[in-house]
């Protein structure tokens, strides 16, 4: 946290020096005198329905957000936010209101203001035109309270590259990502089916308000794409023409300066893109600023390819002599072969075990359906069906993901999960049948087709799934009771135990408080506990290790 300051206050007075790009960049705004200015009218029909003209917000039964906006696309920005209005604003404080909490201090928010400004002083110049007009609509609707951090429409444009900074910062923490696809004999009719789940965790509140966002541009392709309140990126889409895109976050070094947002790359491959070619051909005209994977399905290709990108670097993977692929969190093309820190990562982190675990599961079934793509995305056991605790990031099911989806490129179908995490209900969505009769849609209760809903997980129904919500509650507690030195009963650390007793990380932060207030014992037995559980990554395993060392000295 410390040295985390200690940039911020540097590179504020960098940015004094050169605030002439900086200057720049915060004047900078799209020229909108071709595009229609109107201001929406929206009508509320219900709490949970609101309309304009052929445009409508419309909350589902499963508690999905279904959004359907087209026009030009200044026009597209402000029905997007005179619609989300309330959602948009919701989702900003979710995320914004914790820089109040973590710089309480008005004089350092000026400084962060200030480094946010010089960090994402290139960002405008590496955003389509098209993207930033439909920013500058959608900025009417933001929020006043957090402009001591930016101007709405810079602040905007800066939220869009939250997902690359919080995996670049947190070190893939935020982002665990898993995904496949099957085609010709390894699916059930031989036509393309990709999984994946989004595992960007930004708390419970982030992921309570999904929004299901279907868009008829004026120009390029009419698609779909999973988001939130303020966000015109796509993670996980799929358009017209059966093109899908979902991203996994990369091993990236801490970037020095924002460039193309991932999520905009994504969004301009589904809104131009038809084949995988057109696909690659506009990820490599784009500077990233971090690593990042995109599985891309096609429909016209009948295949799936994973594009790698990072700020100096580009590759292809196209699995070679089978029918399926994988994606997790390392890549996979000649062009990193030798890339030491994508090796790194290999050997260190989760995201190879979950690949392992993929294919596993792929392996389990000769052919691959929509339902079977869901019990793969909802999967909580480790390698070999080990019971490896709930809540692992090496489970495929890491029970915090944002959504999981499955696509049927071919069929233009797809499968989204609502609350929780993967457990509820998928929704089914027919685009050819949405995207065909764009003017009648607003008088419809819902996008969705209900009979080929995919139901609930029935973990929902167990005592297990009690233990683990009731296990998450405690954890904050215990984690809590760690930082401030607070005390906690003996009987509450039984009962965390109990709760979630297969997870390193129970047995772990009982050994830390236990170390906080000097029970060394007992602090031993807890950490020899955790080192006999399947634990995240290496540097963890490490960590832990490192504890049972130190106290082994310390009851000598």
């Amino acid at each position: 946290m410390h040295r985390i300051k200690l940039i911020i206050y540097l590179t504020a007075l960098l940015s004094l020096l050169g605030s002439c790009g900086i200057s720049k960049s915060l004047k900078d705004r799209p020229n909108i005198s071709t595009y229609n200015p109107q201001i929406p009218d929206i009508t509320k029909t219900s709490d949970t329905s609101f309309v304009y003209s052929n445009n409508h917000l419309t909350k589902n039964k499963q508690g999905l957000w279904e959004l359907y906006v087209s026009g030009d696309p200044l026009q597209r920005g402000l029905i997007t936010g005179a619609l989300t209005e309330e959602l948009f604003q919701h989702q900003e404080e979710i995320f914004l209101s914790k820089v109040r909490q973590l710089v309480p201090s008005k004089t350092k928010r000026y400084f962060l203001k200030k480094f946010l400004a010089w960090y994402n002083r290139k960002m405008y110049k590496n955003i389509p035109e098209e993207i930033k007009v439909e920013i500058l609509g959608l900025s009417k609707y933001a929020s006043e309270d957090f402009d001591y951090i930016a101007e709405p429409y810079s602040r905007v444009l800066y939220l869009h590259g939250a997902h690359d900074i919080g995996h670049a910062l947190q070190d893939l923490a935020l982002v665990g990502c898993s995904s496949f696809a099957a085609w010709g004999d390894k699916s059930e009719d031989g036509s393309l089916i990709i999984g994946r789940n989004f595992d960007f965790y930004a708390g419970d509140d982030f992921a309570e308000n999904k929004i299901i966002s279907f868009v008829d541009p004026t120009e390029g392709h009419k698609f779909m794409s999973v988001t939130w309140g303020g966000m015109l990126g796509v993670v996980s889409g799929m358009n017209e023409h059966g093109l899908t895109v979902t991203i996994n976050a990369g091993k990236s070094k801490i970037p020095l300066v924002a460039k193309t947002p991932i999520s905009i790359v994504t969004r301009e491959i589904l809104q131009y893109a038809a084949t995988l070619k057109e696909a690659v051909a506009i990820a490599k005209k784009r500077q990233v600023f971090v690593s990042e994977s995109i599985l891309v399905g096609s429909a016209r290709d009948k295949k799936a390819i994973v594009i790698e990108v990072s700020p100096h670097n580009f590759g292809v993977y196209e699995v070679p002599n089978t029918n399926q692929l994988i994606c997790s969190n390392h890549f996979q093309s000649d062009a990193y072969a030798e890339d030491k820190n994508n090796q790194k990562h290999i050997s260190e982190s989760h995201s190879n075990y979950r690949f392992e675990r993929l294919e596993e599961l792929l392996g389990d079934h000769k052919k691959i359906t929509p339902k079977i793509a869901v019990d793969i995305l909802r999967n909580k056991e480790g390698l070999s069906d080990l019971d490896i605790g709930y809540g692992n990031e090496k489970a495929l099911n890491q029970l915090l993901a944002h959504h999981g989806i499955v696509f049927k490129p071919e069929q233009g179908l797809v499968w989204v999960s609502s609350n929780p995490y993967q457990l509820g209900e998928f929704v089914a969505y027919d685009l050819n049948e949405i995207f065909k009769d764009s003017l009648n849609q607003r008088t419809k209760t819902t996008l969705s087709v209900a009979n080929e809903n995919i139901k609930k997980d029935s973990f929902l129904y167990t005592q297990a799934y009690q233990n683990y919500e009731e296990y998450r509650s405690k954890h904050h507690q215990i984690m809590e009771a760690v930082a401030d030195d607070k005390h906690l009963t003996p009987k509450f650390l039984e009962e965390f135990k109990t709760l979630n007793p297969e997870f390193w990380e129970t047995h772990f932060w009982v050994g830390r408080y236990y170390y906080n207030r000097k029970y060394y014992l007992a602090a031993l037995n807890a950490f020899k506990e955790a080192s006999t559980k399947e634990i995240t990554t290496v540097p963890e395993e490490a960590l832990v290790h490192s504890y049972i060392r130190r106290l082994k000295r310390k009851l000598k």
